[in-house]
């Protein structure tokens, strides 16, 4: 499983109140294998993150191999990522893209099952945890 995003806010290495805490901890816990980069929070993450995270030099590297990507922090360099270039670096399919970096029709049409948070099914988003979608 990949993490892209482990700081509160991009352009910072803050890692006050970050959602990336109690999401990588709890997939931690759940069993997975996480694979995380934050162009600058990796290692203020280290010491408050689990055990067994391995932290990559690139997000590249982070998604290569990857069933999941899970993205926590809207970087602008995640942003430039193409879904063709994720989905071929990926093992699987299941993206949740938990700040809307990413244009929900292009990654269908890169065979991505796309999670996004807070855009109706008419704006061409999943709602993630919403049941149906």
């Amino acid at each position: 499983m990949a993490v892209l995003g482990l700081t509160f806010k991009p352009e910072t290495d803050d890692m006050r109140d970050s959602p990336s805490l109690p999401i990588v901890s709890r997939l931690v816990g759940d069993g997975a294998v996480v694979q995380a980069f934050d162009p600058e929070g990796m290692e203020q993450a280290r010491p408050m993150l689990p055990e067994g995270v391995r932290y990559c030099h690139d997000a590249m590297a982070a998604v290569t191999g990857a069933d999941v990507l899970v993205v926590v922090t809207e970087w602008n360099e995640f942003r430039a990522l193409s879904p063709a270039s994720l989905k071929a670096a990926m093992h699987g399919d299941v993206v949740v893209d938990l700040r809307n970096v990413y244009d929900p029709e292009a990654m269908r049409q890169a065979g991505f099952a796309y999670h996004s948070i807070g855009r109706g099914a008419d704006a061409g988003g999943n709602s993630a945890g919403r049941p149906g979608t």
